[in-house]
């Protein structure tokens, strides 16, 4: 390893800088130099070291070498040549490679020294994404900047082989830089579903647009078809005795008025609690509420708004112990069109905020707690709160009070704000305030011009589903006749909120 001074580095690393340390894999392609500029920007802005790394793999080619030594001339056959040959093909490589390397990292030096950055460099003999996984593993780096792609690149070509096996691997923040293109927008667009991982990929994405003076807004994303979609495969298997003790028609009219509505209060209330959060930090948020199946429908987004960077967290609301990358954040780090920051980091946001946007309490639960006496009353209530958020209740009843003073009272609280679950206003998304369900039941309709818009699908599964997500909207909406514009509603209608 040579190292260029990062410890002699005499810049003061901003108050309220997130990142000190920047690691940049080097290879030299057109995706490595864009995530060394980035990795120097951001160390010329906030006073952190930066340090490139260049994995070379001597063992790899005195390997094939030998396999491919039955295929030398027959003067090289010999005995005495072939010894000759081993010899002058070990140190030639091993020589050869190094200085490669070398040259490599001499690219990013210049790079460094013309910014007035302090940098380090770093060569590493092995496999490559084994050896970048064991060096930032076993560093002190908080951010990784790597390209998507390397010198392996051919058309066609979304993820490389290492950059995919380096972001299941790692535990830090890992910025993939995707877009070499510089007339996307400024903005950092982050993704939230209501997880620790999602509101930590909102702290660091409000870290580097203070750093790099970037806005920052965010979306988040729900599925109110897919439920439509299971009853009607459910209803095609269930016979008329399986469905009356499944009780199918009750199951799919809660569906209908109560959960799908219920998961846009939820999304919305993520978003309510992400603009409390940044404006703890003096950010302003934009925010948008999508509808369908959140990969498809951040993807969708960011085609059309182009931002300069995508934020997300490793994992999502749904994952388990042990899960690398979550199904949305996999597939957006795929086909996501701009710059991708998975972040490895979590945030719990403060019980009070959470309370504010996520939770109402039943007149019954109100008056029992107007019946605790008044300097205990805010203990009472905040533990309740904690109870409530920890197993996911939105709606305090009477049964979550009992349950609770029944575990636990724990001293020293202090009163929390009434919870009010966010709407998002009149009209804005047709599952939080949509007309009156049309009953399940009757007969929809469609338009000519709706069929043939539909019929642009070439995969049958998926014009299928589509046909079933967009007679669920019709059927929320109170419509019978399903038109052109309904179609084009539901194939990317995104609600937004500004």
């Amino acid at each position: 390893m040579v190292a260029v001074g990062c410890e002699r580095a005499t810049a003061p690393v901003a108050e309220k800088t997130r990142y000190k340390s920047v690691y940049v894999p080097f290879d030299n392609s057109v995706h490595a130099l864009r995530a060394a500029e980035l990795g120097i920007a951001i160390a010329r802005g906030t006073g952190a070291c930066v340090t490139a790394s260049h994995v070379y793999a001597a063992g790899l080619h005195d390997r094939r070498f030998r396999q491919m030594e039955s295929g030398l001339p027959d003067r090289y056959l010999k005995e005495d040549k072939l010894v000759e040959q081993r010899e002058i093909h070990d140190d030639l490589i091993t020589r050869g490679l190094t200085i490669i390397s070398g040259s490599y990292l001499d690219v990013f030096g210049e790079k460094c020294r013309a910014a007035g950055v302090a940098g380090e460099r770093v060569l590493l003999d092995g496999r490559n994404w084994q050896q970048l996984v064991r060096d930032i593993e076993a560093s002190s780096h908080d951010l990784v900047i790597m390209g998507a792609l390397g010198l392996g690149a051919v058309e066609g070509s979304v993820l490389g082989s290492v950059c995919e096996r380096v972001a299941r691997r790692i535990h830090r923040d890992l910025l993939v830089v995707k877009s070499l293109e510089s007339n996307e927008s400024e903005a950092i667009v982050v993704a939230l579903d209501g997880s620790a991982h999602s509101y930590g990929a909102l702290k660091a994405a409000l870290a580097l647009g203070r750093m790099l003076d970037k806005p920052v807004e965010a979306i988040s994303a729900f599925d109110p078809y897919f439920h439509y979609v299971a009853f009607n495969s459910i209803a095609k298997v269930l016979s008329a005795e399986a469905a009356r003790v499944f009780r199918f028609q009750e199951q799919e009219k809660l569906h209908e008025e109560i959960i799908d509505s219920g998961l846009a209060k939820i999304y919305q209330a993520n978003l309510e609690l992400a603009r409390k959060v940044a404006a703890d930090e003096g950010v302003a948020l934009k925010t948008t509420l999508l509808a369908g199946k959140p990969f498809q429908q951040i993807l969708k987004y960011v085609r059309e708004t182009r931002p300069w960077l995508l934020a997300m967290g490793r994992t999502g609301i749904h994952s388990e112990p042990g899960m690398d990358l979550g199904s949305n954040t996999e597939n957006v780090l795929r086909m996501s069109p701009c710059n991708v920051l998975l972040a490895a980091g979590v945030f719990e946001p403060p019980l009070e905020a959470i309370a504010d946007a996520t939770i109402v309490w039943s007149k019954e639960s109100e008056a029992r707690m107007e019946r605790v006496p008044p300097h205990a009353r805010g203990m009472a209530k905040k533990a309740v709160i904690q109870y409530a958020v920890k197993r996911g209740h939105t709606v305090i009843t009477s049964d979550v009070i009992d349950a609770c003073l029944a575990k636990l009272m724990p001293p020293g609280a202090r009163e929390a704000m009434a919870a009010v679950v966010a709407s998002g206003g009149r009209g804005k998304c047709p599952f939080v305030h949509g007309a009156k369900p049309r009953a399940a039941g009757e007969e929809t309709i469609w338009e000519r011009e709706a069929l043939l818009a539909l019929d642009q699908i070439a995969d049958l599964t998926a014009r299928e589903h589509e046909r079933l997500r967009i007679e669920k909207l019709a059927r929320r909406s109170g419509e019978r006749v399903v038109t052109r514009t309904m179609v084009a509603a539901v194939r990317g209608a995104a609600t937004h909120e500004s």
